[in-house]
This record gives structure tokens, sequence and C-alpha cells, in this order.
């Protein structure tokens, strides 16, 4: 099977040895994903909700890179540096997912910039059919 590496420029793809994205056959895995810009810049600090719905649109576009939308998402992993963050998060992936409800996992985790307050992974299926 072919595998795609799909890249949004950011300095710890290169750094790391990862792809934001990768699709092999129908599948599509995006790496844990932050609300950093392609220079590395931490956006809307302090704003745990803000930061997911920035990173979700940058998975988004990950995804269409792949031949994929947010539609086909199965599962998604999201991590918070405090769980304080919860409520916040869980809305904004809420007002993205609303009809798609993925598979989700919610979790507290340490993240390698003081300003991420949110990381998100997820993993899409293309052309499969409820």
């Amino acid at each position: 099977m072919k595998r795609r590496l799909i890249s949004s420029g950011t300095p710890w793809e290169a750094l790391a040895g990862y792809s934001r994205a990768v699709r092999v056959g129908e599948r599509v895995f995006v790496s844990g994903t932050t609300a950093s810009d392609a220079s590395g810049a931490v956006q809307h600090p302090g704003d745990a909700g803000a930061q997911t719905r920035y990173i979700i649109r940058k998975i988004e576009a990950a995804l269409a890179e792949a031949g994929a939308g947010l539609s086909d998402v199965v599962r998604t992993r999201v991590f918070v540096r405090s769980i304080a963050d919860w409520e916040p998060v869980a809305r904004a992936h809420g007002e993205l997912f609303a009809d798609i409800r993925p598979a989700n996992t919610l979790v507290r985790a340490e993240m390698i910039s003081p300003e991420m307050l949110v990381e998100i992974e997820a993993e899409a299926i293309v052309n499969v059919e409820c």
C-alpha cells in the first residue's frame, strides 16, 4: 500500500522526524497537533477553547491535503495541560464534531511548552459509510 506523508511545515516536524499526517490506503493518521503556527509560535495563549478550535482547523487542513475531511474522523485523542480546562476544550470539540461524533478520549498531560494547553491526535477512514 502506498504511504503519503503530509507536512504542515512546523519546525517540530523536521526536528523530531515525523509527519503532520500519514495516509495509508483509506486511513489517515494525524499526529499530536498543538496550537502552534508554521513558525512554532503558540496561538491563543491562555485560552484552551480557542486553542482547541485552532488545532481542529489545523487537523482539518492536514486531512484535506490527504484527501479526507473532518467527517471522516473516527477517533480523536485530546490531551490537556490542566484538567480544569476540560469543559471549554470539550465544548470546542463538540462544536466542530457535533454531527460526526468520533470516538474520543480526553486526558491530562504535560506539553512541551507551558503556553500549549491542548494537543489533539486524530484518525480518519476515507469513504466509509455507516
